[in-house]
C-alpha cells in the first residue's frame, strides 16, 4: 500500500507567523519552509538530481502540465514510468495544473481562447492544437505521477476590473469542484501512490474576493492550499498584503503555498514571516544564466531574518569586467560546490563564452543560497 500525503504543524516561531510543518509524501519527507526549484520541462536547468540533494533541495515543482502535454507527451511519459523515473529525482515533487499558460497565451487569443470548460491552446511553436480542462488536466497529472498536484485553474491578471476579477474566480471554484470530484474518484497516480490535490486561492487586488475565495477553498478540506494570481511574487508588497487577508481561513495544518515566490531570497524571508510554507520560483536559475549570482547573508534583525547585501538586487552581475581578474569565490562563506571550487574570474570567462558550464555552476549556488535561506528560517524558528 503506497505512503498516503499528510502534513503536520511541529513549530509555531512566537514573533510572527511562521511555522515548520512535516509533510510526508509517497517519496519521502520534507521539512516547511521549502523552495521548490523548477524543472518546467521535467529538468530543473543544467541541474542534475545530485545537484539538488547538494544545495539542499527536499521538494521540487518537476514537470509543467502544459508543456508536458505537448512535448513529449502523455503516452511517452507514462512508457517511461512517471516523472520521478524520468528525471531520476525520487525526492517529493509537486507538478502545477497548466493555469499559468491559460494567463500568460491568452494574451494573444491566436494562441489561447478561454470558454467555460478550459482553455484550447495552440502550440507557439508547433501548432499543435492542446485543450485544457479540468479533467484533461488532473489526469495528465496522474500520468505525470507527482506527490502534489494542483487543481485547474485560472490565474487572475492585476490589471482586471473588479467584475472580471470575480467572473475569473468563480470560474476557478468550478473548476476546482471538477478537479476535486476526478480526484475523489481516483486519488492514485498512474503508478498506484497516493496524490495531494491542492486547491487555489484567486481574487486579485480585492481583499472581499480574496478572502471570499479562500473560504471557498478552505471549505472544500482539501490537503493543502495555494495562493495565485499574477501579482503573487511579482508584486511584494501585494502578495504579503494578500496573504494577510485571507491567513486566518487556511487552517493550521495544511501546507500554505505562495505560487511563483523567489525572485529574491528576501521574497522567501517575507511570505514565510506571513504565514506560507512553500514556494517555487523560475527566478534563480534564469538569473543565474543571465549573469545574476545571489550575494549576501542572512542575518537576524529584531526577531525575525533580513537578506543582507551589497548589491542592488542581493544579485552580483558576473558579466561586469570588474570580474575579470578575480580569484574570489562568488561569495566569500557559501558552502555550494560552486563557491569551493571556483573563481569569480573563471564565472566571467565562461559567461563571456556563453558556455553551458557556466549555467550548470551558476545555477548550483544560487539554489543553494534559496535553500540556506530556508535552512536559516527553519533553524531559527525550531530554537
Amino acid at each position: 500500500m503506497s505512503l498516503k500525503y499528510s502534513s503536520q504543524k511541529i513549530r509555531q516561531y512566537a514573533h510572527n507567523h511562521a511555522r515548520i510543518l512535516k509533510v510526508n509524501t509517497p517519496h519521502g519527507e520534507f521539512l516547511t519552509p521549502a523552495f521548490m526549484p523548477v524543472g518546467t520541462y521535467a529538468v530543473v536547468n543544467t541541474m542534475m538530481p545530485q545537484d539538488l540533494k547538494a544545495s539542499g533541495t527536499q521538494i521540487i515543482l518537476g514537470g509543467n502540465t502544459y508543456h508536458m502535454l505537448s512535448q513529449p507527451g502523455m503516452k511517452v511519459i507514462e512508457a517511461l514510468g512517471g516523472m520521478h523515473q524520468m528525471m531520476q529525482w525520487f525526492g517529493p515533487m509537486l507538478t502545477d495544473s497548466g493555469g499559468y499558460q491559460v494567463f500568460s497565451l491568452s494574451k494573444n487569443k491566436k494562441l489561447c481562447k478561454i470558454d467555460e470548460e478550459g482553455a484550447h491552446f495552440s502550440h507557439p511553436h508547433t501548432g499543435q492544437k492542446l485543450h485544457l480542462t479540468p479533467q484533461t488536466s488532473i489526469e495528465a497529472q496522474k500520468i505525470i505521477g507527482a506527490d502534489i498536484i494542483m487543481a485547474f485553474d485560472q490565474c487572475t491578471p492585476d490589471v482586471a476590473d473588479e467584475t472580471l476579477v470575480r467572473e475569473v474566480m468563480e470560474r476557478t471554484h468550478r473548476w476546482l469542484l471538477m478537479s476535486k470530484e476526478l480526484h475523489d474518484k481516483q486519488p492514485l497516480s498512474a503508478y498506484g501512490q497516493h496524490q495531494a490535490l491542492f486547491g487555489i486561492i484567486q481574487g486579485g487586488r480585492f481583499k472581499q474576493l480574496r478572502e471570499e475565495s479562500a473560504r471557498f477553498v478552505a471549505d472544500l478540506d482539501l490537503e493543502g492550499i495555494a495562493v495565485g494570481g499574477e501579482s503573487i511574487g511579482y508584486n511584494m508588497p501585494q502578495t504579503v498584503e494578500t496573504i494577510d487577508w485571507i491567513r486566518d481561513s487556511l487552517g493550521e495544518d495544511k501546507v500554505r503555498y505562495s505560487m511563483g515566490v523567489g525572485l529574491s531570497p528576501q521574497d522567501l524571508l517575507d511570505v514565510v514571516a506571513a504565514g506560507m510554507d512553500i514556494f517555487d520560483c523560475v527566478a534563480p536559475t534564469r538569473n543565474a544564466r543571465h549573469g545574476g549570482l545571489y550575494h549576501g547573508s542572512v542575518v537576524k534583525e529584531g526577531h525575525w531574518l533580513r537578506f543582507e547585501s551589497e548589491f542592488e538586487n542581493h544579485r552580483l552581475s558576473i558579466g561586469k569586467s570588474v570580474y575579470a581578474g578575480d580569484d574570489t569565490p562568488i561569495l566569500g562563506n557559501c558552502s555550494c560546490s560552486t563557491c569551493q571550487q571556483y573563481s569569480r574570474g573563471y564565472l566571467h570567462h565562461l559567461f563571456k563564452q556563453k558556455s553551458i558550464a557556466y549555467h550548470a555552476l551558476a545555477c548550483v549556488h544560487n539554489v543553494h543560497v534559496m535553500q540556506e535561506t530556508c535552512k536559516a528560517m527553519r533553524a531559527l524558528i525550531a530554537e
